[in-house]
């Protein structure tokens, strides 16, 4: 297999070892991560569009390129969103089983629903979430107020930041952004029959954290005509990403 030309002054290309299109790649890593499907899903699906690859290329390809694709659609939206005031963030955790064991996947969504930030831990005390807060706050900036559940590891935390003050008081409902967020990763996990270790875990909710942000165009507050329109361009620029 021969390497792609390489653009003169440019980065390498990530689909030079490949012969594969990089069209098919992206395709590929778009319907596992963000539909429910299983990898001799995606290899039938593809068939039936004429392409014929076997699963275990699709789990190759969803973990070599899925965290390029993503990380490039994350700078990308952190970029535009460092334009405008993140007023509050939701800050939640979750139990997801790793071989028998409990982990954590800590999660940061703003007030429109954005996932800020997937961090996945052994425990959930102040260390941890010392280290998941700083982690979202160096890549997002800071905000004007917090919203938890209430675990006093976050409050610890935040104090050791400076930052106890933008802790908003813990009610009834008031974190159900955050705890909304969780259900398509949830019904995700269950497609893929859980995981086995924290590695994949972490690489995964990252993916298609990013991947549903990019997809998600909130199509019960817009009209037909602009949900088309906000959909078509999300396509697009999808397919432009590594380009």
């Amino acid at each position: 297999m021969k390497p792609k030309t390489k653009p003169p002054g440019g980065p390498p290309d990530p689909f030079r070892w490949f012969d594969s299109s990089p069209e098919v790649i992206r395709l590929v890593v778009m319907m596992y991560v963000r539909y429910l499907l299983s990898l001799r899903n995606v290899e039938d699906l593809l068939f039936e569009r004429g392409i014929d690859i076997c699963h275990e290329t699709v789990r190759l390809w969803w973990n070599r390129f899925g965290p390029m694709f993503a990380a490039e659609i994350c700078r990308r939206r952190v970029q535009r969103m460092r334009q405008f005031t993140h007023w509050r963030w939701h800050l939640d955790e979750v139990y997801v089983k790793i071989n028998g064991e409990m982990r954590y996947l800590w999660r940061a969504v703003d007030h429109e629903g954005e996932v800020l930030e997937s961090f996945v831990t052994t425990t959930r005390d102040k260390a941890a979430a010392l280290k998941f807060i700083k982690k979202a706050m160096k890549r997002h900036g800071r905000t004007e107020a917090i919203v938890t559940d209430g675990l006093r590891s976050y409050g610890a935390a935040l104090k050791e930041l400076g930052a106890e003050h933008l802790q908003a008081p813990v009610g009834r409902w008031k974190n159900n952004r955050a705890e909304n967020s969780h259900r398509p990763f949830r019904r995700r996990e269950r497609a893929m029959t859980r995981f086995r270790r924290m590695k994949t875990l972490q690489k995964f909710s990252s993916v298609h954290a990013s991947v549903h942000n990019h997809f998600t165009q909130e199509r019960h507050l817009v009209s037909r005509e602009v949900y088309k329109q906000r959909r078509s361009a999300a396509l697009a620029e999808w397919r432009s990403v590594m380009v």
